[in-house]
């Protein structure tokens, strides 16, 4: 069976992670599984199959991190994405049939090489390891988790590193499918339990860089808005204090250099974990991230030369209380090449002291 037919023949318990708080359970369903009805979810709530930390729920209840989400076999109720034009066992366009981890649909191919070769990349891509925890240098374009049209993706992936025990690796945390750097992983149900909590309390720390049009005005400073969804234009916008859905966002942000008044190197600290927290907040400001296909909102603004066209954000640091109080992992992550292309053409040393680092915490 493929690892992404999983959820169709058994159930699955999925933690909710950080950038998940507050969201509704059908939202959360929608996210994870965007091709079930909502009917058909309302029916396995309805008759107690859909649980959260073992309790029963209802649509409209709302998520907190770290609670465990009891995912019942989905049959044909679900139907995973399949390449374009490939239709399934009922004639509709569903998962295709011999798919292998990741979410990629499988290739003519000698038996158990893809699923090495995917495991080769995951191990490149590790920053940090212990027997509890990963810390994984994520690239850019690689997606976290599946959705709709979304075929190769982390979660997917980690299902080559399931244990003897059947115990695959748990993500805590998400970032955007075009941000790079660190992303945190739990090897163990323990860690991932503790290192969500870590999230939910704030002792977790996280440093972005980004690259910017212009020179923030101060050069350090603190964005703090309501965000809400904007469900026509798939992204999110500042709102209201009381607007329904509003969550409010914090971050802090700094320069580190600049090029001129033409480009910064921005530093960031955000203190809560809002979906596309970063890149609303500086577009907010008028100073979005170079390559943000969303929150890009500059008229005529002209790319550099030497400069690529991709999301120039890179989650740099992440800092958090190891699972068993074993101290502090602190991990680091490289410029991905577009970035480091851009900073050599700028002039920007990465090695440069980081500002952000004298920020508040909250």
């Amino acid at each position: 069976m493929a690892p992404e037919d999983r959820h169709k023949m058994a159930v699955e318990l999925k933690t909710v992670s950080e950038d998940e708080a507050g969201m509704r359970l059908d939202r959360w369903f929608k996210l994870h599984y965007p091709d079930l009805s909502f009917g058909h979810l309302q029916k396995l709530v309805r008759t107690g199959q859909v649980r959260v930390d073992g309790g029963r729920v209802k649509t409209s209840t709302r998520l907190d991190p770290g609670q465990s989400v009891r995912v019942p076999p989905l049959g044909d109720g679900e139907e995973a994405p399949a390449a374009p034009g490939a239709p399934n066992a009922a004639g509709r366009t569903g998962s295709a049939a011999g798919t292998g981890p990741g979410g990629v649909p499988a290739k003519a191919a000698r038996p158990g090489v893809k699923v090495n070769d995917d495991l080769a990349f995951l191990r490149s891509l590790i920053l940090y390891e212990d027997k509890d925890v990963m810390v994984l240098n994520k690239p850019f374009g690689l997606a976290v988790q599946g959705g709709s049209g979304t075929y190769r993706h982390l979660d997917g992936l980690l299902e080559t590193m399931r244990d003897k025990d059947g115990q695959k690796p748990r993500l805590v945390h998400r970032i955007d499918k075009d941000t790079s750097g660190c992303l945190l992983v739990a090897k163990t149900r323990l860690a991932a339990s503790v290192l969500a909590k870590s999230f939910r309390s704030r002792e977790a720390r996280k440093v972005y860089w980004a690259l910017v049009p212009g020179v923030p005005k101060p050069r350090q400073g603190r964005i703090s808005t309501y965000l809400a969804r904007d469900e026509e234009e798939e992204k999110m916008r500042v709102a209201r204090h009381g607007e329904d859905e509003a969550s409010h966002a914090v971050t802090y942000y700094a320069v580190v250099d600049q090029a001129a008044q033409k480009m910064s190197w921005l530093s960031l600290k955000p203190v809560t974990g809002r979906t596309h927290q970063l890149r609303a907040h500086l577009a907010h400001i008028g100073h979005p991230i170079v390559g943000d296909p969303k929150y890009f909102n500059i008229e005529n603004w002209e790319l550099p030369g030497g400069l690529q066209n991709k999301l120039h954000l890179l989650a740099r640091r992440l800092v958090i209380p190891h699972p068993r109080g074993q101290g502090v992992i602190d991990v680091s992550a490289p410029l991905p090449p577009h970035m480091a292309q851009s900073f050599a053409v700028l002039g920007f040393d990465a090695s440069q002291y980081d500002p952000i680092l004298e920020a508040p915490e909250g």
